[in-house]
């Protein structure tokens, strides 16, 4: 009885671990901040809170299926040897009972709680994650971060469209938003773990077409994202607490990419891999607080 019961939390971790909780954190954040912006009020919380778990549940069932899938590529890495699939700690009929589950409990609540056009788009980002991303185009392509964007990039319009049963122009500019930014974001971690990435066998962009290439194309794609950034101002949707805001993290990123493009190190790519995450959750953060005390 005690080794059962000793053994339960580390198995929950390593269940939990599957569903990549600090990356599915990240993408619920941008989600709610979404169900915020949907409303001149707040959110009902009657619709935001099944929201926000079925669209956390069936995050992490794709990520434990993009975990599953590239188990024998983590364990080749040093960076993700330590997952409980690429340890071997859970099986693979384990992993699909577990996706299964928590993606058919997501899939239901979503359902019926919110709307069933929530439950589709969370559904279709699941399948573009899960399969066309980490199966189809990640091993065939190194465009495969800037195609398969796509998929991380919808957690602001599944949490619009919770709220307001649709997806206007505006939550398609925060998905824009995400979607430039992750080339960057993905890039200056495939560069300072490039040995790691070439032991993968994946074809990331440092690999196939070296560091300079992939160190000129995150300093194009920044540019693309500062002036992204500046849509939603430019079409009323922000005001000036939000263009000061996002004048002052453009330019930090601005800076970590000029210098990961004409200086680099892997010290500065691991600096800029890291201020990126910061970067999107302040940048969604002010257009909240702009939402509500708009000048």
């Amino acid at each position: 009885m005690t080794t059962l019961t000793s053994s339960l939390p580390n198995r929950f971790a390593q269940y939990w671990a599957l569903t990549k909780p600090r990356v599915t954190q990240l993408a619920v954040f941008c989600a709610v901040i979404g169900m915020f912006l949907a409303t001149p009020e707040l959110p009902d919380w009657r619709i935001a809170v099944p929201a926000t778990i079925g669209i956390w549940l069936l995050a992490g069932a794709a990520f434990a299926v993009n975990c599953l899938v590239e188990r024998e590529i983590d364990s080749r890495m040093a960076r993700t040897a330590r997952r409980p699939m690429a340890r071997g700690d859970i099986t693979v009929p384990q992993t699909l009972l577990f996706s299964g589950v928590i993606g058919g409990i997501g899939t239901w609540v979503l359902y019926h709680f919110v709307n069933p056009l929530t439950m589709w788009l969370t559904f279709a980002t699941f399948v573009g994650y899960a399969i066309i991303y980490t199966i189809i185009l990640k091993p065939a392509t190194p465009q495969n971060i800037v195609i398969g964007g796509l998929a991380g990039a919808m957690p602001p319009a599944l949490g619009w469209a919770a709220i307001a049963n649709d997806v206007p122009m505006q939550a398609w500019i925060l998905v824009l938003i995400i979607f430039i930014w992750t080339p960057p974001h993905f890039w200056s971690l495939a560069l300072y773990r490039r040995d790691d990435y070439a032991k993968s066998g994946l074809p990331m962009l440092p690999i196939t077409h070296g560091m300079v290439f992939t160190q000129f194309h995150i300093w194009l794609y920044t540019i693309a994202l500062v002036a992204t950034t500046f849509l939603p101002y430019a079409v009323n949707m922000s005001g000036l607490i939000y263009l000061v805001s996002v004048i002052l993290l453009d330019i930090v990123f601005m800076w970590y990419a000029w210098q990961v493009y004409r200086h680099y190190t892997d010290q500065i790519s691991r600096k800029m891999f890291a201020y990126s995450i910061l970067y999107l959750a302040l940048l969604f953060a002010a257009l909240l607080v702009d939402h509500y005390f708009k000048i």
